[in-house]
């Protein structure tokens, strides 16, 4: 039933509470592919003067700077996605590891968009009130934006909102 199956991570170990879920349906549905999904935010500095006239960056120097953290941060985010692949080698299903630069919602909702994948498996951080008016859901957001089955874990501890 599900041939490719999409699995956005954030570096969290909320986030990894999907991988089990993951294997189970692995086990039992005949899977082809996991792409396991990483987005980087890009690095944002300061740049000009301070109020007190102490300069932070020139406009060039935060530039070098933004350009070299969103390197760094790249780098990390592929070798996290390569270790957690190690998980799933084993069971002999092909794994693509997947690193996107830009806001996690709007960025993994354009890729499912274009993927031919058959299920999105995520996990809800379990914010809710005003944390999450604050912070977003990504979550939510692929909720209400994709058009493929997705299956949404509650991170362990979550509480429920009444």
């Amino acid at each position: 039933m599900y041939n490719r199956i999409l699995v956005p991570l954030d570096g969290s170990e909320l986030a990894e509470c999907v991988l089990p879920h993951v294997e189970t349906i692995l086990n039992g549905c005949g899977v082809s592919e996991i792409v396991l999904l990483r987005v980087v935010e890009p690095a944002s500095l300061p740049a000009g003067v301070w109020t007190d006239g102490m300069e932070v960056f020139t406009e060039d120097n935060a530039k070098t700077v933004r350009e070299n953290l969103d390197a760094k941060d790249e780098k990390e985010a592929a070798g996290y996605l390569s270790g957690i692949a190690g998980r799933f080698k084993p069971k002999g299903i092909k794994i693509q590891e997947v690193v996107l630069k830009g806001k996690p919602a709007d960025e993994l909702i354009d890729y499912v968009k274009e993927s031919d994948a058959d299920l999105l498996v995520i996990a809800s951080h379990g914010r809710s009130g005003i944390s999450r008016w604050i912070y977003g859901s990504v979550a939510e957001r692929l909720l209400r934006s994709v058009c493929i089955p997705l299956l949404m874990v509650r991170a362990p501890g979550c509480e429920f909102d009444i």
